[in-house]
């Protein structure tokens, strides 16, 4: 269903895109599991096994770019999940990501300690260590940059690695002092890291065109705060959710103080495309209601 959600939005857009799937090793997309057009034979047939929070997230994410770079045609890339929903139509979509010459990168730097791994250095020093959103748009250029890469993506899988859930410690040695612990979740760096790497932030907008809510403070357990974002839920696909995300025109970064002001061909504007996440029938009450943007 989320994805019928997109198929509504691409409505008018064909000729101008192409899509790219990675499924689970042995899920077929097929007429018994899609009714999209679209995504009938766009799977790619070298998927890898994904695991929340290793490095095989952002190994599945070069082997989607390296598809999509196969077709001479594409010139940005944008990185989706099943649980975004395009918050406009196509025509204001495209003409948003195609009027800047830039990538839209979720980038700052990330000076929480836990996160970088000093074995990372002098490969990866310390000052050019980022953070962000994995759900990037990125140029043809910079994502050559990320399929070609050959010294980032290595230090990633050796020393990149998340801290095991409270859960499944008993599975796992942990040392008496946790805090020592790095807790590096590679799709949360990589890409930003990468770019910094080869000096490119100048050629990014430093801000997501995904909206992904963290206000989890009303979560009981205190070990899962800051795991994972927001799920909406039915009760929580209303017009007024849809309204307050389209109304945000600015993101601010503590850790830089810098508050990225978000404008489309040099006039202030939205700054979000798509949201996540939402679930199944949040996403049948929002074809239901009819409550997408609908742009000129």
């Amino acid at each position: 269903m989320l994805t019928q959600t997109f198929v509504l939005s691409l409505q008018g857009g064909d000729g101008k895109f192409s899509i790219f799937v990675h499924c689970r090793p042995g899920f077929l997309f097929n007429k018994a599991t899609t009714r999209s057009k679209y995504f009938l034979n766009r799977q790619v047939n070298d998927s890898v096994q994904v695991e929340w929070g290793e490095a095989s997230m952002i190994e599945a994410e070069r082997v989607l770019l390296r598809h999509a770079l196969s077709d001479p045609l594409n010139d940005r890339f944008v990185f989706l999940s099943d649980s975004c929903i395009p918050l406009y139509n196509f025509s204001y979509t495209y003409d948003y990501i195609m009027s800047t010459s830039t990538s839209f990168v979720d980038s700052f730097a990330d000076t929480k300690e836990g996160r970088y791994n000093p074995k990372m250095d002098p490969v990866i020093p310390v000052y050019n260590w980022r953070k962000g959103s994995q759900w990037a748009v990125l140029t043809r250029k910079h994502a050559k940059v990320v399929v070609e890469d050959e010294t980032v993506f290595p230090m990633f899988q050796k020393y990149c690695k998340k801290k095991p859930l409270p859960e499944f410690w008993r599975d796992h040695y942990i040392p008496a002092d946790t805090s020592k612990v790095h807790n590096c979740i590679p799709d949360e760096h990589y890409v930003q890291t990468l770019l910094a790497q080869k000096d490119l932030e100048a050629e990014i907008t430093r801000r997501p065109l995904t909206h992904t809510s963290w206000d989890i403070s009303n979560s009981r357990d205190r070990e899962r705060r800051g795991w994972h974002p927001v799920t909406y839920k039915y009760s929580d696909a209303t017009p007024m959710l849809l309204k307050f995300i389209q109304e945000i025109d600015n993101i601010y970064y503590e850790t830089e103080y810098r508050r990225e002001w978000c404008s489309s061909k040099g006039k202030p504007s939205t700054c979000f495309l798509f949201a996540r996440k939402f679930t199944r029938t949040a996403a049948i009450r929002l074809l239901n209601m009819s409550v997408r943007g609908d742009f000129s």
